[in-house]
């Protein structure tokens, strides 16, 4: 069995070594791939993969494994007998094949363990040193905060890539013959899980955040305990600084109980007032009194909340999210000027409040990227009257504190999903006297536009609605996107027929 410990680079002997890859997304194919180019025999398994990506798979040279029966290890797997397992993110830790991995003692990597071994393929630009890692996670806002982070960093000239759980694979960055100075990468909570947080294989990034923590994918995890303890890996190891959300107490304790490089500070970020070592607001005016000397006694101004409403930045979780971003680029080093001239020119993704229409005093938003509780409970609280578009694949979480928290707030709630009843009987629950309407379509085409319409019915001028589901949208749609330009195009539709 070849010694797994010393493959920790790109120029190490991974010549003939068997290995196993779980899964053909982007993900999957990408490790695959990696793999092929340095020497090893690669065997895909996959139930189910995009034809592109099995049709290349022979021309770079691994083989699949289709599984034909649910319950049983593939032949093809056994004969193979790996000395190694790269797990795709999306693969439970109950799954029956990595239950059989245990049983037979083979290790089980992530991709991000194997990019981080791999880093040192192509040095940054000008170095001989490969790219600094800078991590981000969260419940929520974790992509907005991984693009403001490397917006900063390319518009103030440095080479810089967001990639992880953002959809552009780790592996695939650290490959590119360009080189980059630092990937800032996004975590999930299933991509942590399968990190070490020691040893050879263990991250040990210049930054770090876990933005906030609420209740999500219980159902991979199993637990909260044990999905919050996965988010707590971003911190191990860190060596300048780990941030953390002051209004998020448990993102501190986090940082408290981690294991970091002699030298790491904790860098609070929050909405109110910073003290010394943190970053926060003051009036309408965002500072930083961690990334200067005189910490204690003064602070520097990064921007103000006026300029960032210019920008489409200026509702609460947005400016958390920049707050975390700015904290993450000071510690790399970028100017405050810097920042500044960053965030004037940064706009959001599509999907994440973006603002379809403003038609006849009603304003219409897509949210769809608002796959949880946390996500939605910010969406709504950005406006004072919502007709609530709501539901789809609950993943366990009960929604009935979100709607409780938010009654006063909710003129009425369209309904959609697989999980209707179980929405419909939280409202029953916990806000009786809201107007809740349920689109009884289960045809894709059919249930953004009868949504609308329950929505324009019941809208009055000066109510926004908004498309923010708290759930995933797998059980009617391809993925968050296509649920939002959905939604996008009826409201264009209904408010071009007014």
């Amino acid at each position: 069995m070849r010694e797994l410990d010393e493959l920790t680079s790109w120029y190490a002997d991974w010549r003939g070594l068997r290995v196993a890859v779980l899964g053909l997304g982007v993900t999957g194919f990408a490790a695959a791939d990696t793999l092929v180019e340095l020497g090893a025999s690669v065997l895909v398994v996959s139930e189910g993969a995009d034809h592109e990506r099995v049709d290349l798979l022979g021309v770079i040279g691994s083989t699949l494994a289709t599984p034909r029966d649910a319950g049983a290890v593939p032949d093809e797997l056994i004969a193979h007998d790996p000395e190694l397992m790269i797990v795709s993110p999306g693969y439970r830790p109950d799954h029956r094949l990595l239950g059989w991995a245990a049983e037979k003692a083979i290790t089980v990597w992530g991709d991000i363990e194997l990019a981080w071994r791999l880093r040192d393929k192509t040095p940054a630009p000008g170095t001989f040193e490969p790219a600094e890692w800078i991590i981000v996670t969260g419940t929520n806002g974790k992509t907005t905060t991984a693009q403001l982070a490397t917006h900063l960093l390319v518009q103030a000239g440095i080479a810089a890539i967001a990639v992880g759980n953002i959809g552009v694979p780790a592996l695939d960055a650290i490959r590119d013959p360009t080189g980059f100075a630092v990937l800032v990468v996004e975590l999930s909570s299933f991509q942590l899980h399968w990190l070490p947080t020691n040893g050879p294989g263990a991250l040990h990034p210049l930054a770090s955040v876990c933005l906030n923590i609420a209740d999500d994918h219980l159902d991979w995890h199993g637990s909260r305990e044990a999905y919050a303890s996965a988010k707590a890996r971003v911190y191990s190891n860190t060596r300048i600084a780990c941030i953390y959300n002051r209004a998020d107490l448990a993102t501190q304790r986090m940082v408290e109980d981690a294991e970091v490089q002699d030298g790491c500070r904790a860098i609070g970020f929050g909405l109110d007032s910073p003290g010394p070592s943190d970053l926060g607001l003051v009036g309408d005016i965002i500072v930083d009194r961690a990334f200067l000397e005189d910490r204690h006694r003064s602070a520097v101004e990064l921007t103000t909340h006026g300029e960032l409403e210019e920008a489409g930045l200026g509702a609460p979780h947005s400016v958390a999210n920049v707050l975390a971003a700015a904290a993450l680029v000071r510690a790399y080093g970028l100017e405050p000027d810097d920042v500044r001239r960053g965030l004037a020119s940064f706009r959001l993704d599509h999907h994440r409040t973006e603002v379809i229409a403003d038609s006849a005093g009603i304003i219409w938003v897509d949210d769809s990227k608002a796959t949880n509780s946390h996500a939605a409970a910010a969406a709504l609280g950005a406006y004072d009257s919502v007709v609530w578009v709501v539901g789809g694949l609950l993943k366990g979480t009960d929604i009935g504190s979100l709607i409780e928290s938010n009654v006063r707030r909710i003129a009425a709630a369209i309904v959609i999903g697989s999980n209707r009843q179980l929405v419909v009987e939280a409202f029953a629950r916990h806000a009786p006297s809201v107007p809740v309407f349920e689109v009884t379509s289960i045809e894709t085409d059919h249930v953004m536009p009868e949504a609308v319409r329950l929505a324009a019915s019941v809208a009055r001028v000066g109510d926004v609605v908004v498309l923010a589901p708290a759930a995933a949208s797998m059980d009617q749609f391809a993925d968050y996107a296509d649920r939002g330009r959905r939604f996008a195009e009826a409201v264009r539709h209904h408010t071009s027929a007014i």
